[in-house]
C-alpha cells in the first residue's frame, strides 16, 4: 500500500539515549523498560520493549536507539509507555533495535 509523503511526515521519529534500563518481570512477554533521553526539545520518555533476546540492561544503557515520539501513550501493564522504540525481526523474529551507525545529537529528527 502506498501512502503520501505528508502521511510519512506525520510520524516522528526521533533518535535518543537509553539512560536507564530495568527488567519487567510482571509483563506477559519478556521485557525490558527503558528511560531515553531525547534532548531537550523532547525531554526523557519510557518504553517497554520485548528485547530480551538479544539485550540485557546493562547492554541498553548508553545505546541510542529511534523511536516514535508523537503516539499516545500506551498502557503496558502497570507501566505507560510514552514511546514506540523501533527494531527489526531476526530470523526468528525477535528484535534486533534500529539506531544510527554513528552518534547523533539527541531528538534529531529522521528524515
Amino acid at each position: 500500500m502506498e501512502i503520501a509523503f505528508d502521511d510519512f511526515l506525520k510520524v516522528d521519529i526521533r533518535a535518543g539515549t537509553v539512560k536507564r534500563c530495568e527488567p519487567y518481570p510482571e509483563a506477559r512477554k519478556p521485557s525490558l523498560k527503558l528511560w531515553i533521553d531525547f534532548g531537550p526539545e523532547i525531554g526523557e520518555k519510557k518504553s517497554t520493549a520485548q528485547i530480551t533476546r538479544h539485550y540485557t540492561p546493562q547492554t541498553v544503557v548508553g545505546r541510542q536507539v529511534a523511536a516514535v515520539v508523537n503516539f499516545p501513550p500506551r498502557q503496558i501493564g502497570k507501566f505507560m509507555s510514552e514511546v514506540l522504540v523501533l527494531g527489526f525481526p531476526d530470523e526468528d523474529g525477535e528484535v534486533v533495535l534500529m539506531a544510527p551507525d554513528q552518534t547523533v545529537p539527541a531528538g534529531g529528527r529522521l528524515y
